[in-house]
């Protein structure tokens, strides 16, 4: 027996920590020659967040970077999981732009005192904040031919500027976070940056019906690019692993009636299916040539051999599980519709302060097993989190008490453990979404942190749900031979 099977805990070398984003946190969006991304304006734009606010401050923590690592390693987490900004490091974002070098160095001193720490980085290079200006020269994600080589060309640069500046200490890449968020909120519904939809009263510009499918197209070919850039340079020498991580949510058949079943599979088609197929098994996913036929973009022969096998693992982000009944009409969702109300009435589970999320654990197990089954490949949980309802109206006092984050984190802890030790799923990590309250696509209203900020003083304050997940995972992870003397 191993020592897992022995202790019933989790291997020694599985990962966890939180995450973040770095347009959602940093700030400081006009200092040390950082470069316009498209939600700097965007978020500006009267409605396009909630309470009006924007990301020129967040949680300020491009400036307060060493007391967010300091109360990292209080929490005691074996890795961070962040993100890049690309127009901090390549302010005009192409491959005939300079180089920042401050943007280099901010980034690599938080890398430095991670590691300083014993904190593992885990680091994304894409996380929705594609630099304006190549949104403005040349269409950004919908310009196939100019946004591959800008995006190869922003992991390497000139002079390698992320493989090689941050390679020899960063052994955890991501490439992209949510192709299906990039394409489906910012090209078809309108509701993230740069905000095209062909809802005129939302956008002036931009085809709902062909512009998220040929953006997820050229997110997919950057991603396996980069991918084939770093094993190719890189990848011998450094020792690293990389990927892509997608977000999708259990799909579960609002009965056993053959239509319902049937979609929700074509429901996890869509939302997970369109990338993870071809980057995992090499074409898309029948259902979704059959619902877009000539409007799905088309691999080449050799892009195909790019693309298949292009992450060393999968990456997922995930919170919550939809009932699916067969009918809608809705194509970003597989023409399938999502409720979360039981045939009996009854709700699914506890509902967030987002519309779209309630707690419901057992899908987050039935999903670790689809994802192992189909794909073949460990599983880094990249994301997971819940919004309590109308936790940013509350007293900082109560807000701490985050009675149902906690709950979700009990039930999502045990389904992990459950999927790995009953399962056999190979899980390797885990990251809550996320570290610390923060700027959200509504502005500040949502707070997923498990760390409570105060916006107007900054201030950082644990949560319960801090608290649970570090004593959970102190004592859900085996030691090693310390603990079986």
């Amino acid at each position: 027996m191993t020592s897992v099977e022995i202790s019933n805990k989790l291997p020694e070398d599985f990962i966890w920590g939180f995450a973040t984003a770095s347009f959602q946190i940093e700030g400081s969006t006009n200092v040390d020659g950082r470069g316009k991304s498209i939600w700097d304006d965007f978020s500006k734009q009267p409605g396009k967040t909630m309470d009006g606010r924007d990301g020129d401050v967040a949680t300020d923590s491009y400036r307060l970077w060493k007391e967010d690592v300091a109360l990292l390693a209080k929490y005691g987490v074996k890795s961070y999981r962040f993100s890049l900004s690309w127009s901090r490091i390549i302010p005009l974002g192409g491959r005939n732009n300079p180089v920042n070098p401050k943007g280099i160095t901010f980034y690599s001193n938080l890398i430095d005192a991670l590691l300083e720490h014993g904190i593992i980085p885990f680091v994304t290079l894409y996380h929705w904040d594609l630099p304006q200006a190549l949104h403005d020269r040349y269409g950004g994600w919908l310009n196939k031919d100019e946004i591959v080589q800008d995006y190869v060309h922003y992991a390497r640069a000139s002079c390698r500027v992320c493989f090689r500046a941050f390679g020899d200490r960063v052994k955890h890449w991501l490439t992209v976070n949510e192709p299906w968020c990039v394409s489906i909120l910012g090209y078809g519904r309108g509701v993230f940056a740069p905000g095209r939809s062909s809802d005129r009263d939302r956008s002036p510009k931009g085809d709902s019906s062909t512009e998220p499918w040929i953006v997820g197209h050229n997110v997919i070919l950057s991603h396996a690019y980069a991918v084939r850039l770093y094993r190719e340079e890189f990848k011998a020498v450094q020792g690293g692993q990389i990927g892509i991580t997608l977000n999708g949510d259990w799909a579960m058949p609002y009965d056993d009636s053959p239509q319902n079943v049937e979609a929700a599979q074509h429901a996890l088609d869509v939302a997970i299916g369109w990338f993870a197929d071809p980057i995992y098994l090499g074409h898309y996913p029948d259902y979704m040539k059959q619902m877009l036929q000539e409007r799905l973009p088309v691999f080449t022969p050799e892009e195909l051999k790019v693309v298949k096998g292009s992450s060393d693992f999968y990456g997922m982000n995930t919170y919550t599980t939809h009932l699916c009944r067969d009918g809608g009409d809705d194509e970003f969702q597989g023409l399938v519709e999502y409720t979360f109300i039981r045939p009996d009435g009854i709700q699914l589970g506890t509902q967030a302060h987002c519309a779209w999320l309630q707690d419901y654990p057992q899908g987050f197990r039935c999903l670790l097993n689809y994802i192992w089954k189909r794909y073949k490949l460990p599983i880094y949980v990249t994301e997971n989190g819940f919004a309590v309802k109308d936790e940013n109206s509350k007293p900082i006092e109560e807000a701490l008490q985050d009675n149902d984050r906690v709950n979700y984190f009990k039930g999502a802890t045990a389904s992990l453990k459950a999927a790995v030790l009953e399962d056999g799923v190979d899980v390797k990590a885990y990251f809550p979404w996320s570290f610390l309250d923060n700027f959200e696509a509504d502005g500040y209203i949502t707070r997923f942190g498990i760390t409570y900020v105060d916006y107007e003083t900054q201030q950082r304050y644990p949560k319960e749900s801090a608290k649970f997940l570090v004593k959970w995972f102190g004592d859900n992870i085996d030691a090693g031979d310390r603990k079986l003397q």
